[in-house]
């Protein structure tokens, strides 16, 4: 029987475009593309997710149980009905927070081999 921890760290390392969409997520929901504004814009348009990357990722993440498709919409007029809102789930959270430990973990490593120091 495989724990929570276990199912975590078998979905990982995330991939970049996974790993972009669920930092975007954990600071509230989103649609497709309001995400993939957010990431051109963090990334200083090094990371330009098209549309096959953005919603291939989206089903395989809502396919995990790392995101949720939300019921609530904001006012119509503020809106256009065919948009599908995102959120993270409490496993997607996880996930993320899983993913940033094992890349602390490869950059401490790296440091160490290399003779960088940590920045102070």
């Amino acid at each position: 029987m495989t724990t929570k921890n276990e199912q975590i760290q078998q979905m990982l390392p995330l991939s970049l475009p996974v790993f972009h969409m669920l930092l975007s997520l954990t600071e509230g929901e989103r649609h497709g593309y309001a995400l993939k504004r957010e990431i051109l814009q963090r990334t200083d348009k090094r990371v330009n997710l098209g549309s096959g990357a953005l919603y291939g990722a989206i089903n395989r993440m809502l396919e995990q149980g790392l995101i949720v498709e939300s019921d609530e919409r904001p006012d119509s007029h503020l809106d256009d009905e065919r948009r599908r809102y995102y959120r993270i789930t409490s496993l997607g959270r996880r996930v993320i927070q899983a993913e940033v430990a094992r890349l602390r973990e490869l950059v401490q490593l790296a440091q160490n081999r290399l003779g960088i120091p940590d920045p102070a």
